[in-house]
């Protein structure tokens, strides 16, 4: 399996890990009456504390950076652009998706989104490696 391959099921990994950081107290908080019902009325997220909320924004976050870094994978190793630099790269992405939760979870301004941008700037090579 390719590196970028790997770095891939890592970071799937991470968000499993992510979602059980923001699920644990976000059950916690709420009780299992609350989350295991029908949750009709406001979002559960409107009701927990504030570092909850940050880490289920930043589990959605990872959701979302997820999609454009499983293309930039698909891309390099489909194409055989798989190089040191994309390997990388996939490594830089990584590294910064998991230090993006403490970041976000803490609300440590500008740092969140100084690691956010270095994930998706990351990501962003890996596909015009993969073009040139």
């Amino acid at each position: 399996m390719s590196t970028e391959l790997t770095v891939l099921a890592l970071a799937g990994l991470l968000q499993c890990v992510q979602f059980g950081l923001m699920a644990v107290p976000a059950n916690l908080e709420l009780g299992p009456r609350r989350t295991l019902g029908p949750r009709d009325g406001s979002p559960l997220i409107d009701d927990v504390s504030p570092r909850t909320a940050r880490l289920h924004r930043a589990l959605t976050n990872h959701f979302e950076g997820l999609v454009l870094f499983t293309l930039a994978v698909v891309v390099v190793t489909l194409g055989g652009g798989s190089s040191g630099f994309t390997a990388f790269c996939a490594w830089v992405y990584l590294a910064a998706r998991i230090a993006y939760v403490p970041a976000y979870a803490f609300g440590l301004v500008p740092w969140r989104s100084v690691v956010w941008f270095a994930g998706f700037l990351a990501t962003v090579a890996m596909i015009f490696a993969a073009l040139i």
